[in-house]
């Protein structure tokens, strides 16, 4: 009797402008989880690995650098996920025929399968929802997350430059 009703007394009261932000912040970190959990039951790849595959499809025979610019990551990174995929069969390596130091990528037969079947947006929410934001409002977010990282004392910036680690273990 109790549990319940004081929830919902609880979600109907004006929360402060802080608490209004972080329960928003919430919801796009876990719109985002689902989205990746989502993404790893069905297709048997993470995430960033589906969003290195949209990339192929729509640019076939880029370079590891060229992919690790692409997504915003460390290049290490790149490679590690690079290599789970070609170990899948969804990437295939080649070497430029003027330059065999340059190793191109481009998806196989299994990969294009595997990216047509896969849950959209294939590249995640938080990529395919920024890129839609209108330029303003863009300058704005980043003002104010930039504001919020400033109050945080304990910040490593690098991990700026990993994905998401969203695993198959769903919290909560």
């Amino acid at each position: 009797m109790g549990g319940k009703s004081k929830r919902s007394a609880t979600a109907t009261e004006a929360a402060s402008p802080d608490l209004e932000v972080l329960q928003k912040l919430r919801i796009i970190i876990r719109a985002a989880q689902r989205h990746s959990l989502w993404i790893e039951k069905q297709c048997g790849v993470n995430g960033a690995q589906l969003w290195i595959m949209q990339e192929l499809a729509e640019t076939p025979d880029l370079r590891v650098g060229q992919i690790t610019a692409r997504l915003a990551i460390q290049q290490a990174t790149t490679s590690n996920l690079l290599e789970s995929l070609v170990r899948k069969g969804h990437i295939v390596k080649t070497r430029d025929q003027q330059d065999q130091r340059v190793v191109k990528l481009s998806l196989s037969e299994q990969g294009h399968a595997l990216l047509e079947a896969a849950p959209k947006p294939a590249r995640g929410l938080l990529p395919e929802a920024l890129a839609k934001l209108e330029p303003g409002h863009l300058a704005s977010l980043n003002s104010g997350l930039q504001g919020l990282l400033g109050s945080i004392e304990v910040l490593d910036e690098g991990f700026g430059l990993q994905p998401l680690p969203f695993t198959m273990q769903e919290s909560g």
